[in-house]
């Protein structure tokens, strides 16, 4: 079952995969299953599954993972209002960010 998701290309979510070592402690944190193991580290299935909770920075012991908790659709809606397009923060990220 898909998860419900908010904005498009609005979340603040990245992921080094230089400094992933492969715990996959972000697999277990994620409320939205937004990450899973691919060779051994981790990888961002659906960048706009996140809804910024910042389970998974918050539990990443070597800093692989930031993310502005609850941020992206705040400044995603604010964006869209002040341009009079639809959401955006502006993310260059995709929906698919991998290693």
């Amino acid at each position: 079952m898909k998860t419900l998701q908010y904005l498009k290309n609005v979340v603040t979510l990245k992921l080094n995969p230089d400094l992933c070592t492969g715990c996959g402690m972000c697999t277990i944190v994620c409320p939205h299953a937004v990450f899973e193991m691919v060779n051994g580290k981790a990888c961002i299935v659906d960048i706009n599954d996140c809804m910024e909770c910042g389970a998974c920075s918050n539990n990443c012991r070597f800093g692989a993972i930031t993310v502005k908790a609850g941020v992206g659709c705040a400044a995603g809606i604010l964006n869209g209002i002040l341009r009079g397009t639809e959401p955006s923060c502006d993310c260059s990220a995709g929906t698919k960010v991998c290693c």
